[in-house]
């Protein structure tokens, strides 16, 4: 496909697979705001992606012009922990029917989504692309990091047989409306969030967070990965996948710290230090794509204001 075509053709029939999710949801905000008029959505009890022959009739019968596979089955250490089997399954399942159909199909360009976890444990930091299978995996998601590692190889394999155009983008921790914001299941940003917003609401004097506050992390607010995921499908047809980050990092203090200042919590923060920190660095590193000449347009700052409002609006006001 040549470079700069797919923002030329708004009336082309493009197939967004999890709409509804975090990603999904911005990647179809930012279509319809670049002027997209024909977008292909199906919620999951109009398409069960886990079935061959489903996605295969709808493929044969949409003959969609773009996939972007935004689809998967995602939850935090304790999820991945109890559930290993259906990580790996049903991630592979969605994946190999939908590239599979995409291709066999006449899908022009397919882009397929990952996520960080893909990289070793021990990887260098930042973390270049070059880092995919040099060690071994973070053991709590290994499943659904292998899954997602399969389905970077088979674009790579489509695309050495068939000379298909599918592309793979892996993002950085991320963040923003639609988030998870489930008292257990949550990532750590939505999660503070929540536990501000409730000591607020109760007049707390003190929120308790675990461990130091001393690792390091990178969040990227999910409209930035949305235009990135556009300015990939115009602009990038390479072989290898291409990280996706803000390549900004906070400490989880300083994230804690910003987050109580976003939502207005005038207690103090506590730190309990006897519980584990986790990972003490995961910074991706983005260079590939800004030479590309895409970078993020939101601060974090901004980014988590825009959340908060979102998370007052559409989780507390739907409480009461």
């Amino acid at each position: 496909m040549k470079s700069g075509s797919f923002m030329l053709e708004k009336s082309a029939k493009i197939f967004v697979a999890g709409h509804r999710g975090l990603v999904g949801s911005a990647i179809v905000r930012k279509l319809q705001d670049q002027g997209f008029t024909n977008l292909v959505l199906r919620t999951h009890s109009e398409l069960d992606l886990t079935s061959q022959s489903d996605v295969e009739s709808f493929f044969a019968t949409e003959k969609p012009v773009y996939v972007i596979l935004a689809a998967a089955k995602v939850g935090g250490i304790h999820a991945n922990n109890t559930y290993p089997a259906d990580f790996i399954g049903v991630n592979l399942q969605i994946q190999t029917n939908v590239i599979h159909s995409a291709y066999t199909h006449g899908v022009k360009k397919l882009l397929f989504l990952g996520s960080s976890c893909i990289y070793p444990k021990f990887a260098p930091q930042p973390i270049p692309e070059s880092a995919l299978l040099t060690g071994p995996l973070e053991p709590t998601n290994e499943w659904y990091a292998i899954a997602k590692i399969a389905g970077i190889k088979m674009c790579q394999a489509y695309r050495l047989q068939h000379q298909w155009d599918a592309i793979s983008g892996m993002p950085t921790n991320l963040y923003g409306q639609n988030d998870n914001f489930h008292p257990e299941n949550s990532h750590v940003l939505p999660a503070l969030m929540r536990r501000f917003h409730e000591a607020k609401a109760n007049n707390a004097d003190e929120v308790v967070v675990w461990g130091s506050g001393s690792p390091l992390r990178e969040f990227l607010h999910v409209d930035d990965l949305a235009d990135a995921c556009v300015f990939l499908m115009d602009q990038y047809s390479g072989f290898e996948h291409v990280n996706v980050g803000s390549g900004v990092e906070v400490t989880i203090k300083e994230l804690a710290e910003l987050v109580k200042e976003v939502v207005g919590f005038k207690g103090k923060l506590v730190w309990d230090t006897t519980k584990p920190d986790g990972t003490p660095r995961k910074l991706m590193d983005s260079s590939k794509l800004a030479s590309l000449g895409w970078t993020p347009k939101i601060s974090l700052k901004d980014g988590l204001s825009q959340t908060y409002e979102w998370y007052l609006e559409n989780v507390v006001q739907k409480k009461q």
